[in-house]
This record gives structure tokens, C-alpha cells and sequence, in this order.
């Protein structure tokens, strides 16, 4: 690793890969002995995706053809707990699995069950986050799986329903409506729901055997002459106790198995751990929590079976765990009943179980939008108290200590940043971002906390969010929303204005609006028209097949488990996937996908063609067509345009006009389909996909290279710093509208610029001028361009390295060369 060790300063990451690389680990793994015999076992191998679920779930399915969809789903998942084989993983304190040993995933066939027959075949060779099927349950998923659910999923009933105009723009019609377009995208055909929070504090407090109870006394109440009782009501709670009944099942046939192992265990110690895990099993989570070790045997058991549940939105979040294992944790340590290290060896323990089941795509769609085996099982930390106090705690810097010692890239962890957040919070928080693995990504409360208020949050659940998915901030007794929501490809709106409607790469087709030929659009304002006319075509359409969706999802998929932790579905008995939940806030949104891409070449046809008339509306489009071949002299005044990312008023101008043409528009028409649609800009690796059917742009960029990142500049377009960039985003942002929602924020930092204290202080006051400026997201990448051009070239010996992508973190080495290109050519700002 000779272009490591030449560079000046490295990042704590980059130095522990040189030591790796030369031999030097044992001092990385001292006092975590536990944790590394678990991580060799299982670390950088091809994750195989288990059918275990899949089969049984079917199984009952196919039993209970015609009853209350969520009851059914209890029944299945039921069935699951019964067969499901049970492995505990060797040297864990922890257990709960919903596969085999190593990596692993679920198969859904509720999700890709219309597929399934011809893409088993081409899982190995998948180019984005591939994987093995188990070859033994091969027959049984074509045999018996595969034929049940083949007319039945979402997808088989959502792509009839949708106009004709609407699914062309969703799917390719040459591929029968199976591919996507990437040009709106339907967000909800491979998974079941958005991710989400459940409410752990409740369970930790109740016990499933709580649940339970308070089911089986609300049906005594019930109206025995009240057909909505009857139909709806009495099997909802039936289901809330069959599934307490499954998941008390699930546990207990853990703790058989770990009396089993413990049998024929040699290490006395590790004989003792095992019976004493077998006796917790036995006891939580079906009774609350009487310990910190119960708490967090409990969590987990309730957090595996949720992802047995469902396919959520790449893994089901953690919420505030700062705030509800504190109890336990501060009453063990002061009971002198564990240590800090010991506590933090169970926690540990739990990340590794998160790293070991991965969120496997069959449909390529769902892989493309989530490279490098994405996963968001975010663990929020610090932010504010339901009482508006700050929530930072003990274990707020465990988590952050942890981070900085265990290179692994899980949990997702997420600091809440707020006015008030202490200097010892912010410190660390900086130390952890310096050690250049992308942790923790930072959301703002000075923004958020409002934005949930003017969408009709109480002010106690404001406070009391959680960060879900990349950037999303949930509340786990009010969100109702869990539908999948669209995307919309903003540069290839452009492109449709200069080619009349439709785009490069379908030819003829007529995709968009027939807005004109651009020759004739005298003036920016009608050029602009145009391209407004494009962008409200593609939003017409996302409303359109958001609201099907919907209406459908409630029909095609239960959630006994989630709804029996949330709130509002336990008193009304509804399942949480119904599209109305008295007292909920159904909070959605629409992704603006290449938001730097657009700004920046609406930017250059507003200067350069209309106003400077440096370059002529003919010679722009046939640079564009051309790719810029041979026009390398325009495609650099093209470069040399005002950009988004440098507090430049006139490109930040634009923006904001972008942002508000779309934020007027949702607003009028979203109440239409009965939820909030909020324009968000949080694509994970979408702009990759998108930018593979876009061509060349008048920014510069060139055809089929990816979109801008989110909320963040075009790549290489912000050279007047950090700070600057921090300020087009402001400067750009509509403040006065409630449906705007998260702008995830990408800085590329040089490990120089921040090295020491001086750096660590140059740092806090960039997130507290970040936090001032009520930014909702930020999340940094500080390493040398040398080292990620180095780990292109020798990929092998650069396994361990951890970068930041969207909302997640993950090895370098698992993405796509696109996507290794877009990170590398982002600005890296010398300076902070």
C-alpha cells in the first residue's frame, strides 16, 4: 500500500488498513477477542439468500385463501416460527437469526413471487450485490413457492391499473413492464413498505405476553352485533395474539437450543453463556425487561422477526437507543451488575448480528437504488427529549466510542444535532467523522422538529423522532405512511424539451409533453415554460400511480407485528399498511433525482444561450446529441458556467425556482390521493441508474454518467468550499413550504484539512454553523483520493475500506465502477 503510506496525513481508517495490510492487527483487536471471532467467520463473504420463510410463509398462505389479510399474515408467520430452522451464532451473547450461519438474506416472494421462475438462475452473476440461492431449497421454491405466487404480488395487480401513459413512463413495454425506465420509478414493487421505527420503548416495557393480553380483553369487549367489529376488528387482535404467540415461540425455541448446545459444550464458559441465554430466552421478550441484558435480548428478538415480517425499505430502523436501554444500563451499572466494557461487548454482539443479514434484491431495480449491499438500521443518537430538553446520555458516546474502535460499517448510526447539543457531543461527534468511515451522518432538529409541527405532529412526537432509512426522521407512534414512493428523473425532463418530448435513448417514442421545437423558444422564459410544462408531466404521473399504490398495498401485504407496536393501529385495529389510520400523519414524498445536474444545466442555457449568447440553441443540441464529440471548446464553457454548490445567487436563483415550481405543485395535488407527498432529495444510488438513461447535459457532464447526489452539487462543481456549499443550499431552499423534506447532504473532506485539534475544532464549527443554517442532513467522506484510486487498482487489498455512499456506509470494493467514479469525482475541499 505504497500510495497510503506516501500520503501526509491519513484518516484512523486508512492508517489500521496499512497496519492490516503489513501484518500489524493485534493491537485493532485487543478486548475484543469475542466480536473478531464472529466478524472472521462471516466478513466480506458472498451472502446467501435464504427460502426458508418464503416456503413456509406460502405454505399457510395457501391454507387461509380468503381471510382478513393481516390474521393470515399472523398465521403464516406463525407457521414460520414453528419450522424455521434455529442457529445460534458461535461465540454471540446474543441470538435471534432468520437464516443460516454467515451472511444472509430472505426471500420474499410476496414481493418478487411473479419473477421468481427466471431469476433464480442469474443471482450469482448479478453485477450489483450479488448472491447464492441454498441449492437444496431449489425445488421447493419452483415447485411450491413460485406457482402460488405468480398472479398474486403487487406488481401483477398494480401494472394493469395504471393508465397506459403513466406505466410507459414506470416500465419498458419491450420488457413487458418488467424493467424499469428511470424516469419515474414506481418505489414500490421491490419491498413491502418504506423502512421504519418500531416502537422498542413499548415492547421492553410490556412483553409480547402484554400484548397479547390487552387483545384478548379488547375482544371480550367487543360489539357481537357490530359487523365492523365482527369483520375487522375481532381478527385484527386475533392476529396481535397469534403473533405474540409466534414471536414468544420463536424465542423459546432458541433457548432449546442453546440448552442443547450447551450439552455437549467442552468450554465451561462458554456452556455457562449458553444455558444462561437459553434461561433469557425463556423470559423476554415475552415478559418485560427486568435488565440491560434482557433489553437488549428483547430488541432483538423483535427487530429479526420484524424483518421475517416484512421486506422494509433495506432494513427496519433502531430508533433512539440511547434513550430507552439508558434505564437499564444506568440502573446495571450503578447496581454494580455490569461494566461499561461489558455492556459495550453486548452491544457489539448486536452489531454484528445486524452485519451478518443483508437486504438481498432479486428484482435488479431494488439492487440498482441500493448498491454495496445497502442497509439503514439506523441508531439515532443525542437530539432532544419528548420534554424539548437534551437527550445526550452515557451511552450517546458509547455508541460514538464504539464507532471510532470496531471497523465495521453497522449499526447506520445517526446524531441528532440541535442548538443546544453539549460541546462534548459535538466533539466526539467530529472525533468519530475523522476516523473517515462515514459515521455518524447528522440530522438537524433546528429544522425538522418544525417541518414535523406544520405537518400536524404533537409536539412530544416531534421531539421524539427517529432517524429511518438515509435521511428520513420517523415517528413511531404517528407516521402511518409505508408506501413506497416515486422518483423523478429532473435532467431527463430537460432533455425531452430539446428533443420534443422525447429522449436520446428511446428514439421516436414520444415519452413526455410535445412542448415544441426549442429552435423557436426566443426567450428564456419560454425555454423555461417548457421545461416546467416536462417537470408537471412526470409529477402528474407520480401522483397518479402513488395514489394506486396506495389503495392496493393495504390489500397485498399485513403487518400483525409493526401494527401491534404502534399506537394508532392497536386502538383502531387497523393494519399499519391501510392508506387511512385515524390520528396518523401519512408522510410520503417524491424523490428529485439529479437536483445539482438539473440546476446547473437550466444555469448554462439561461446564461450562455439566452442572455450572453456565447453558444447558440442549435450548436447546444447537436453538442448534446453528439455526446461532445469533437466539441470539447463548448463543453468547457459549458464547465466554466455558474454552478450550484459556490453561493453563487445566480445558479442557487435557479434552484430555488426549481424547488418551488415543484413544491407548488405537490402541494396542490397530493391532499387529492389523502397524504403529504413531500419533495425530498435522498436517491441512495439511484442517481447512478437514473443517470445511465440521460444524455449528455448542458452542464458538461456526459451521457449516462451519473446524476448529481442528491441535495449535493454536481461532482467537482463546488470549488469555493464547504461553507459555500452549506449556503447554496439555503440560498436554494423554499423555507416557507411544509412539504419540503430531507436534502441529503454529501462533503468530501481531505483527511489534511481536519488532522489534530485544530481540525477537530475546524470541524464543530462547520456542524454548528450547519445546525444554525437548519439544514436537515449531513454526512461526510474524509480520505484520500490516493487511497480510493489505489483500491480501483488492487481491490483485494483494500477489502476493509469503508466509505460513505448515500445514507449508508459500505465497502469500497462492493460498488459498481460508476459508482466508485461518482465518489471519486466529488469535490474533496482541502479546507473546512
Amino acid at each position: 500500500m505504497e500510495e497510503m503510506s506516501c500520503c501526509r496525513v491519513l484518516t484512523p481508517q486508512e492508517e489500521r488498513l496499512y497496519e492490516e495490510s503489513i501484518g500489524n492487527t493485534a493491537k485493532y483487536r485487543a478486548g475484543r477477542e469475542r466480536v473478531y471471532k464472529i466478524i472472521d467467520r462471516f466478513d466480506q463473504k458472498k451472502p446467501v439468500m435464504d427460502a426458508e420463510r418464503a416456503i413456509y410463509f406460502t405454505e399457510s398462505m395457501i391454507e387461509t385463501e380468503g381471510e382478513h389479510l393481516t390474521l393470515r399474515w399472523a398465521k403464516a408467520l406463525m407457521n414460520v416460527a414453528q419450522k424455521i430452522t434455529i442457529h445460534i451464532d458461535q461465540d454471540s451473547l446474543l441470538v435471534g437469526r432468520g437464516g443460516p450461519e454467515g451472511r444472509y438474506g430472505i426471500l420474499y416472494p410476496e414481493i418478487d413471487g411473479h419473477f421468481l421462475r427466471s431469476a433464480l438462475g442469474q443471482m450469482s452473476e448479478k453485477s450489483e450485490s450479488p448472491f447464492d440461492i441454498v441449492p437444496e431449497q431449489l425445488p421447493d421454491i419452483l415447485e411450491k413457492v413460485a406457482p402460488y405466487w405468480e398472479n398474486k404480488t403487487l406488481w401483477c395487480k398494480f401494472i394493469p391499473k395504471i393508465p397506459p401513459k403513466t406505466r410507459n413512463l414506470l416500465y419498458d413495454p419491450k420488457s413487458n413492464y418488467t424493467l424499469a425506465r428511470n424516469i419515474v420509478n414506481d418505489g414500490c414493487c421491490h419491498r413491502t413498505s418504506l423502512q421504519w421505527v418500531p416502537d422498542y420503548k413499548f415492547i421492553l416495557d410490556v412483553g409480547w405476553k402484554g400484548v397479547k393480553e390487552d387483545a384478548l380483553r379488547r375482544m371480550k369487549e367487543l360489539d357481537p352485533d357490530s359487523p365492523t367489529d365482527n369483520m375487522e376488528k375481532y381478527p385484527f387482535l386475533q392476529a396481535m395474539v397469534i403473533i405474540s404467540d409466534a414471536i414468544v415461540l420463536w424465542a423459546h425455541r432458541h433457548g432449546d437450543k442453546a440448552r442443547e448446545l450447551a450439552q455437549t459444550e467442552s468450554d465451561p464458559k462458554r456452556k455457562e453463556e449458553l444455558l444462561d441465554i437459553a434461561e433469557r430466552c425463556y423470559r423476554v421478550p415475552e415478559y418485560p425487561a427486568q435488565n440491560f441484558k434482557d433489553a437488549l435480548q428483547s430488541q432483538w428478538f423483535t427487530q429479526m422477526f420484524s424483518r421475517i415480517e416484512q421486506k422494509t425499505g433495506t432494513i427496519v430502523s433502531n430508533g433512539r437507543m440511547d434513550q430507552y436501554f439508558y434505564p437499564y444500563y444506568k440502573a446495571d451499572i450503578e447496581a454494580g451488575v455490569i461494566t461499561e466494557a461489558e455492556a459495550l461487548e453486548w452491544f457489539e454482539c448486536m452489531w454484528v448480528g445486524m452485519a451478518q443479514f443483508i437486504d438481498l434484491n432479486i428484482n435488479e431495480t431494488g439492487s440498482a437504488y441500493s448498491q454495496g449491499y445497502a442497509h439503514w438500521e439506523a441508531l439515532t443518537i443525542g437530539g432532544q427529549t419528548p420534554q424539548g430538553e437534551d437527550a445526550t446520555n452515557e451511552l450517546s458516546y458509547m455508541f460514538l466510542k464504539s464507532k471510532r474502535e470496531l471497523p465495521l460499517h453497522y449499526p447506520d448510526l445517526a446524531a441528532r444535532i440541535h442548538a443546544g447539543s453539549p460541546d462534548r457531543f459535538v466533539r466526539e461527534c467530529a472525533e468519530t467523522i475523522k476516523d473517515g468511515s462515514g459515521y455518524p451522518k447528522l440530522l438537524n432538529d433546528e429544522e425538522i422538529i418544525p417541518l414535523l409541527l406544520a405537518k400536524g405532529a404533537p409536539m412530544e412526537d416531534a421531539y421524539d423522532y427517529a432517524v429511518s432509512g438515509c435521511a428520513e426522521a420517523r415517528m413511531p407512534n404517528r407516521d402511518t405512511m409505508t408506501s413506497g414512493c416515486a422518483f423523478v428523473n429532473y435532467p431527463l425532463a430537460l432533455e425531452m424539451v430539446f428533443n420534443n418530448g422525447r429522449t436520446l435513448k428511446t428514439g421516436d417514442e414520444i415519452i413526455g409533453l410535445e412542448t415544441g421545437d426549442p429552435l423557436k423558444f426566443d426567450t428564456w422564459e419560454a425555454f423555461y415554460g417548457a421545461f416546467e410544462k416536462q417537470i408537471k408531466y412526470l409529477l402528474k404521473h407520480s401522483i397518479i400511480q402513488q395514489g394506486i399504490v396506495n389503495d392496493l398495498r393495504g390489500e397485498h401485504f399485513g403487518s400483525p407485528l409493526h401494527s401491534a407496536m404502534h399506537r394508532l393501529c392497536r386502538e383502531n385495529c387497523i393494519d399499519l399498511h391501510k392508506p387511512f389510520i385515524p390520528g396518523g400523519i401519512n408522510l410520503g414524498y417524491i424523490e428529485l433525482l439529479g437536483y445539482g445536474t438539473i440546476v446547473d444545466s437550466l444555469v448554462a442555457v439561461k446564461k450562455l444561450v439566452y442572455e450572453d449568447k456565447l453558444i447558440s440553441m442549435q450548436e447546444l443540441i447537436e453538442a448534446l446529441k453528439c455526446n461532445f464529440e469533437g466539441k470539447e471548446v463548448l463543453r468547457q464553457i459549458l464547465l466554466n458556467a455558474p454552478k450550484y454548490g459556490n453561493n453563487d445567487p445566480y445558479a442557487d436563483s435557479v434552484g430555488k425556482e426549481i424547488s418551488k415550481m415543484s413544491l407548488e405543485y405537490v402541494r396542490k395535488y397530493a391532499k387529492e390521493i389523502g397524504c403529504f407527498l413531500d419533495m425530498r432529495m435522498v436517491p441512495a444510488t439511484a442517481h447512478v441508474a437514473f443517470g445511465r438513461v440521460v444524455g449528455a447535459t448542458p452542464n458538461g457532464r456526459v451521457a449516462n454518467y451519473p446524476l448529481s447526489d442528491a441535495g449535493s452539487p454536481s461532482q467537482g462543481a463546488d470549488t469555493s468550499g464547504p461553507t459555500a456549499v452549506l449556503l447554496s443550499t439555503v440560498h436554494s431552499k423554499n423555507f416557507g413550504y411544509r412539504e419540503r423534506a430531507a436534502r441529503l447532504l454529501n462533503i468530501k473532506l481531505t483527511p489534511a484539512c481536519v488532522a489534530g485539534e485544530e481540525g477537530t475544532e475546524k470541524l464543530m464549527n462547520f456542524i454548528r454553523t450547519w445546525c444554525d443554517l437548519k439544514l436537515w442532513h449531513m454526512q461526510f467522506n474524509i480520505v484520500n483520493k490516493e487511497t480510493l484510486l489505489a483500491a480501483q487498482k488492487q481491490p483485494e487489498k483494500y477489502k476493509s475500506l469503508i466509505v460513505r455512499i448515500a445514507g449508508y456506509s459500505a465497502y469500497f470494493v462492493d460498488l459498481s465502477d460508476d459508482l466508485q467514479e461518482d465518489l471519486i469525482a466529488r469535490t474533496e475541499h482541502d479546507a473546512v
